[in-house]
C-alpha cells in the first residue's frame, strides 16, 4: 500500500515529465510557424514560463531526496516529438496546434489542482505555493488560446483561400 509521500512522488515525477513533453511541444510549435506572429510569441514566452516550471517541479522533488524519473522523461519527450511531427505534415497544422494546446493546458491545469491538493495532504506548504503559481501560468495560457484561437482560425482561413500563400504555419 502506497503512502501519501509515495503518492506524491510519483504524481511530481508525472509533473515533470509533463512539462518536458510540452517544452517539446512548444518548441516545435514555434519553430515552425511563420504567419502568426501573436501566436508564435504567445508560445515562445509560455516555452520560458514551462522551463521556470520544471526547474520549481524538479525543487520540490529534490526536496524529498528523489529525483525526476528519466524515463517518464523520455517518454514525455518521445511522445510530443511524435505529436510534433505529427502536426508537421497537416495542412491545417496552426489550427489542430492551437486545438491540441488548448487540450494540453486543461490537462496540465487538472495536474497542477490534483498537486495542490496532495501538497496540502502531506503539508508541503512550499509545493502547495508553487503549483499555484505554475496553475496560475497555465489557467493564463489556455485562457489566451482559446480567446485567440477563433482569430487564428478566420487568419488561416483567409491564407489558405488566397492564391500562393501558405496557411498552415
Amino acid at each position: 500500500m502506497a503512502d501519501l509521500h509515495d503518492n506524491y512522488l510519483d504524481w511530481l515525477r508525472d509533473a515533470h515529465a509533463m512539462e518536458e513533453q510540452a517544452e517539446s511541444m512548444l518548441k516545435g510549435m514555434a519553430g515552425r510557424l511563420e504567419h502568426y506572429p501573436a501566436l508564435k510569441a504567445r508560445i515562445k514566452l509560455h516555452i520560458d514560463e514551462t522551463i521556470e516550471q520544471q526547474r520549481l517541479v524538479e525543487s520540490v522533488i529534490k526536496r524529498y531526496d528523489s529525483s525526476s524519473s528519466t524515463f517518464k522523461d523520455m517518454a514525455g519527450k518521445v511522445a510530443a516529438m511524435g505529436q510534433a511531427m505529427g502536426g508537421m505534415f497537416a495542412s491545417d497544422e496552426v489550427i489542430k496546434g492551437g486545438i491540441s494546446g488548448y487540450t494540453f493546458e486543461n490537462f496540465e491545469i487538472a495536474s497542477y489542482t490534483a498537486l495542490i491538493a496532495a501538497a496540502q495532504a502531506v503539508g508541503d506548504v512550499e509545493g502547495e505555493r508553487i503549483f499555484e503559481q505554475i496553475l496560475a501560468q497555465e489557467k493564463a495560457m489556455a485562457a489566451w488560446l482559446l480567446e485567440h484561437l477563433p482569430e487564428t482560425t478566420r487568419q488561416f482561413l483567409a491564407r489558405s483561400q488566397a492564391p500562393h500563400t501558405e496557411a498552415k504555419k
